[in-house]
């Protein structure tokens, strides 16, 4: 008992250790190799140990004579490796610092769609060189990428993988993958194609390396593997592989034949610039920002729903303008105009983010949105009476016993804010539902219903909601002026 307890207090001793002890500084590393006096050989073997996402992390901290150092002394398949882990704007701009053939030979051994992207970042002049420089079977490929818009997903997908045919044996299909992996080296499914070179289905590389001889090979086929088409929407294809983790799926093109492939990390890539691209909308920005965007940039991408969202601001104070007798005779109510803007806007950004990622779902019936515009009411509704019934209690006790007024007039004032925050509620429920639905309806991103947008909205419903309850309520029923 007593060597366990000593066992298990060393093992924690070494794991606080080891969480405290520092992380390296891999970074640091690569800059003091690259700015040593090391030979070519020395330094290439030097960076060779480290991972190609360390190698781009120091390009940015580089000066352009180093890069250059860089880019003289490491292999084309070592560069294409750092090239996958930058940004596409970064890697153009550090393509058109090599020469030309060590260019085209990173290029030529990039994934398909990283070099569709990244040779659209580059001068035109360079990048017809580049092209020019680049085997037929590779130009080929990228002219394919190339002709998919960049909201279809055959522009994200990559020829890299290994397609046999389906009238093969076990051993020639083995042969077949030998023979192709030279070439490609996303090996874990291989693709079945027909006669006709339609897909038939995929086989799991273990399967096939694991069957007899004496097995068909169309015992180890999977004809129900998951597929998308190549001039499918990124986001229609995002919601139809979400239930998948697979880690290539096949892009096929209107007649069913195999294209290419989507690997694991396109995919993360598209749902980041998805989420990226909602995230931009939910601001209400016109693009995405990073920390050196000028301030022209910044300004250019932010003002255009900044004029719409104060020109929908000028209209709410013109309505609370029009309620300026209210306001004059019972002064009192505009201390908790906010609690209601504030309620109102935070239940109909709420019903938005539910609404959005319901949305996703493009098999959504007529009747199950119905259905989500009910549920979200009523989820406004019951909150809002919850919440009513707190605020005419609590609000009523704070005018009386902080502004010294009368329990009639007090509970009175009270019990107009709780009705008008239920009905704010409510209808700010069924707002942000409501104007999602449209712009879906309308073939409008639905994310352009960003918060913002709807918090305005919502500000307007209870502007006109919390004054006209108070000037029907207490002016002219209770006639507490």
């Amino acid at each position: 008992m007593a060597e366990d307890m000593v066992n298990e207090g060393m093992e924690n001793t070494s794991a606080e250790q080891e969480a405290s002890a520092p992380k390296p500084d891999y970074e640091g590393e690569i800059i003091s190799i690259i700015r040593s006096n090391d030979s070519p050989r020395v330094m290439l073997k030097k960076l060779e140990d480290y991972h190609g996402n360390d190698l781009a992390g120091v390009m940015a901290d580089l000066s352009q004579q180093e890069r250059k150092k860089v880019f003289r002394v490491c292999s084309g398949d070592m560069l294409a490796e750092v090239f996958e882990y930058l940004e596409e704007n970064d890697a153009g701009a550090y393509l058109n610092e090599m020469d030309l053939k060590k260019a085209a030979a990173v290029v030529s051994l990039l994934e398909t769609d990283t070099a569709v992207d990244v040779l659209r970042e580059i001068e035109r002049e360079k990048r017809s060189l580049i092209i020019d420089a680049l085997s037929p079977e590779v130009r080929k490929e990228i002219s394919l990428i190339a002709s998919f818009d960049e909201d279809e997903i055959g522009s994200r997908m990559t020829t890299n993988c290994i397609i046999i045919t389906d009238d093969l044996s076990v051993k020639q299909a083995m042969s077949e993958l030998v023979r192709q992996a030279e070439e490609n080296d996303n090996i874990t499914t291989i693709f079945v194609v027909d006669e006709n070179e339609e897909f038939y289905g995929a086989i799991d590389l273990k399967e096939l390396i694991t069957a007899r001889s004496t097995r068909t090979l169309e015992s180890l086929i999977m004809t129900s593997f998951p597929y998308v088409y190549a001039n499918e929407e990124i986001g229609e294809c995002i919601e139809k592989l979400k239930d998948y983790s697979e880690d290539l799926i096949p892009v096929l093109d209107n007649s069913s034949r195999l294209l290419g492939v989507i690997t694991a990390k396109s995919l993360i890539e598209v749902v980041d610039d998805e989420m990226g691209e909602d995230y931009v909308m939910f601001a209400g920005l016109t693009a995405e920002e990073d920390l050196q965007e000028p301030l022209k940039e910044s300004m250019k991408k932010r003002l255009p729903w900044l004029l719409v969202l104060l020109g929908l601001g000028l209209l709410v104070s013109g309505v609370v303008g029009a309620f300026e007798k209210v306001i004059s005779q019972l002064t009192l109510i505009m201390a908790f105009q906010s609690l209601i803007l504030d309620m109102a806007g935070n239940v109909g950004t709420q019903s938005l983010a539910v609404t959005i990622r319901v949305l996703t779902d493009e098999n959504l019936t007529f009747g199950q949105k119905m259905h989500l515009v009910a549920k979200e009411t009523r989820v406004g509704l019951s909150n809002g009476i919850l919440l009513g019934i707190l605020s005419f209690a609590a609000v009523g006790l704070y005018i009386m016993i902080f502004k010294h007024r009368a329990a009639g007039f007090s509970f009175a004032v009270s019990g107009c804010i709780g009705i008008s925050l239920m009905l704010a509620m409510l209808i700010s429920s069924a707002v942000g539902t409501l104007i999602p639905l449209f712009f879906k309806k309308i073939k409008v991103d639905p994310a352009v219903a960003s918060g913002p947008l709807i918090t305005t909205v919502n500000d307007l419903v209870a502007v006109v909601t919390y004054y006209g309850l108070s000037w029907v309520l207490l002016l002219n029923v209770m006639h507490l002026a």
